[in-house]
Parts: structure tokens; sequence; C-alpha cells
């Protein structure tokens, strides 16, 4: 397909999807590093209950406040 076929198709709204190639797609600034924290039994009970209550996992609960900290802290400088 054609850049100017794309970008008129793409433009009234039509599905492009399958002209893409996304084998090598990549999300700049999201590639992950596992890290091991040590957390206190209290911290995991509070921190399994609120992603309990909010329906999400541990690890997404604890992602989501850090990054509104770091995202915070950013904005405060």
């Amino acid at each position: 397909m054609k850049a100017k076929k794309f970008d008129s198709d793409f433009d009234s709204g039509k599905d492009v999807t399958a002209a893409l190639d996304v084998s090598k797609a990549r999300r700049p600034l999201q590639k992950q590093k596992r890290v091991n924290v040590d957390f206190p039994d209290w911290m995991i009970e509070s921190l399994d209950r609120e992603a309990s209550r909010l329906g999400v996992t541990r690890q997404s609960i604890i992602k989501v406040w850090l990054a509104e900290r770091l995202e915070q802290s950013a904005s405060n400088k």
C-alpha cells in the first residue's frame, strides 16, 4: 500500500491495521526490567486488600501508585 493511500484510508477512518507490520513494533520507554523489593507483611496485606477492592493485581497497583508518585514528583520540580 502506498503512503498516500494509507494516509487517505486512515484519515477517512478506515481500518489500516492490516497494512501494518507490527512484528517489530516497540513501545518507547516501556522496556520492562525485573526488580525485587521486600515489603513487610502488613504492607502486602494492605496492598492485597486494595488491589482486590479495585479488581487488579498487586503488581498493577504498585506500578500505578509508583507512576503517580513519580509524575507528581516530576511536576513539583
